[in-house]
């Protein structure tokens, strides 16, 4: 075992106009391997990882000003990316408007 509780880096975005609504509604965007949802079936894809999955474990445990790039992740999801969003396993605004 490395750590004894499981913390996580959460991407989101909303559709909402003001995003500090209290209303708003947020959507996560799921990574194909990174642990996520508890009932899904676990990613074994041995010996190898999906490289954006790992990274973002490690980035969990740091802040962002220690991991940059997890800005210029959001700054390309935000931009609807078609590269960036094929790296995840859902996109919560396809046939939407972007975040």
């Amino acid at each position: 075992s490395i750590t004894k509780e499981r913390t996580e880096v959460v991407l989101q975005g909303t559709s909402s106009p003001d995003p500090n609504d209290p209303t708003a509604v947020w959507e996560e965007y799921d990574f194909k391997c990174k642990p996520g949802d508890l009932k899904r079936r676990p990613c074994f894809i041995t010996p190898y990882h999906y490289r954006l999955d790992w990274l973002m474990w490690f980035a969990a445990f740091q802040t962002y000003e220690q991991n940059e790039w997890i800005i210029h992740l959001a700054g390309k999801l935000l931009a609807q990316e078609e590269e960036t969003l094929s790296l995840m396993a859902t996109d919560p605004f396809v046939g939407r408007e972007p975040p």
